[in-house]
């Protein structure tokens, strides 16, 4: 007989943190934290500084499942130009997902503002490495810019996640031919 480890109290606030903040925004309060994860405010004080330090907690341990979920695995044997397109059906394919609030670390930086929130720090960052991604196939396919097609790309990628997330568009048939055109214009091959 298996039995699966019940999560620990940490993993319990940095579940409920991403659901929270996911579904309700980064302004929702320690004690709905707390009742989510079935835990004292002590415990989660115990463990995080402070809610902004779980939050980005939080963040962070979503950053691979993040990553994972929209590129393409390295070495993958696909054109620069067709790992940037994956990226974009992926975000396609996410949109389509009743639950679907846009990308949870774009959310973060627009509604913290604070730059130096240490939330804020992790989302700009790993939205940063998406932006490096989008540089580096870039340089690898030929692009005319590579510098200005990946920031481009990251204005596209966070619109399209942002009007989906909001329910304000349907991304079939509309995001991949606009990243095409991108290409066809930065000569990506």
């Amino acid at each position: 007989m298996t039995t699966e480890a019940k999560p620990s109290t940490r993993e319990r606030l940095l579940e409920a943190a991403a659901t929270l903040t996911y579904r309700d925004g980064v302004g929702i309060g320690v004690e709905a934290l707390c009742k989510a994860a079935g835990v004292s405010k002590r415990s989660l004080y115990q463990l995080f500084e402070s809610k902004d330090e779980l939050l980005a907690a939080s963040l962070e341990e979503r950053a691979s499942t993040f990553v994972a979920g929209l590129l393409p695995a390295a070495d993958d044997g696909r054109s620069a130009r067709e790992r940037i397109l994956h990226v974009f059906e992926q975000v396609e394919l996410q949109a389509g997902a009743p639950e679907f609030r846009g990308c949870r670390y774009l959310a973060v930086q627009i509604e913290l503002k604070d730059q130096s929130h240490p939330a804020s720090r992790v989302a700009h960052r790993i939205k940063g490495n998406l932006t490096v991604f989008f540089r580096s196939e870039a340089e690898q396919g030929g692009a005319s810019d590579p510098d200005l097609l990946a920031r481009q790309l990251s204005l596209v990628f966070d619109g399209a996640s942002a009007r989906a997330g909001i329910q304000a568009d349907n991304l079939a048939g509309l995001v991949a031919p606009t990243v095409a055109a991108l290409l066809d214009a930065a000569d990506m091959r």
